[in-house]
């Protein structure tokens, strides 16, 4: 049994996420069909990123395990069968340990804004046309860089064990279209990128005070942030694993 990682990118807007669900169309449903019709084998993947429905990735990987040997074109073969808001960047060999979710060292996302409206963003961003402080945006997302417990950024329900993640870079950038927000970890929470723009945005508009946003993270209680922005903005840009840990196929 031989295991492989598949590098893909997608948008996800036409898709109820990524992870596969019973009786709804999810990209990895859709890479799953791909790899079975392919390689006339039931093929079931697990995938290192989970992200929501509508909300992209520039970048994220699954691995699988087959015992007969890969097609030479399977990336060809693949993105001919994928819809065409799915594209597989790469396939690689890894050891049989490898996992794809738990073998990462972290990630990394982005949040695009934009401020004038434009039919081509609309699946893209957040049309977000409303005066802010940039200082105080900024200001935001370097306090983030303060804190390893993100309790208050994680919804409800989850079934993780620790809440804490070290975050590695959190600022945001201007471009033509608006702003984008720039934050990479070791891990993240359910919703956490966008409890963090959402809260964020408030600081920004003066909706909430440097010290109010010190305690909305302080106080470890969910109701105290905003997750209302939309996933359409949301990115996945980057899945982190050791150098040379991926041997291209």
């Amino acid at each position: 049994m031989a295991r492989f990682f598949i590098e893909v990118t997608y948008l996800g807007a036409k898709y109820a996420g990524f992870q596969v669900q019973d009786n709804t169309i999810t990209v990895q449903s859709e890479i799953d069909r791909a790899l079975s019709l392919i390689l006339r084998a039931p093929i079931v993947t697990t995938g290192s990123s989970r992200t929501d429905a509508g909300v992209h990735a520039r970048q994220n990987f699954l691995h699988f395990d087959i015992e007969q040997p890969l097609h030479p074109q399977l990336q060809y073969k693949l993105n001919a069968v994928l819809p065409g808001d799915i594209a597989v960047n790469g396939i690689y060999s890894v050891p049989d340990d490898y996992h794809s979710r738990f073998a990462a060292l972290g990630r990394a996302y982005e949040y695009q804004l934009y401020t004038h409206k434009d039919p081509f963003l609309r699946d893209r961003g957040y049309f977000f046309p409303y005066k802010m402080d940039i200082g105080l945006l900024d200001e935001a997302a370097a306090i983030v860089k303060e804190y390893t417990d993100f309790t208050s950024f994680s919804k409800r329900n989850t079934q993780v064990h620790s809440f804490n993640c070290r975050i590695d870079h959190s600022y945001w950038t201007k471009n033509e279209a608006g702003m984008m927000y720039h934050v990479g970890a070791n891990r993240f929470l359910r919703g956490m990128v966008r409890g963090l723009v959402g809260t964020m945005l408030r600081v920004g508009r003066g909706k909430l005070s440097i010290d109010q946003f010190h305690a909305a993270i302080q106080a470890k209680d969910c109701t105290q942030v905003d997750f209302a922005v939309p996933p359409q903005g949301l990115s996945l840009i980057k899945v982190l694993y050791p150098d040379g840990f991926l041997r291209k196929v």
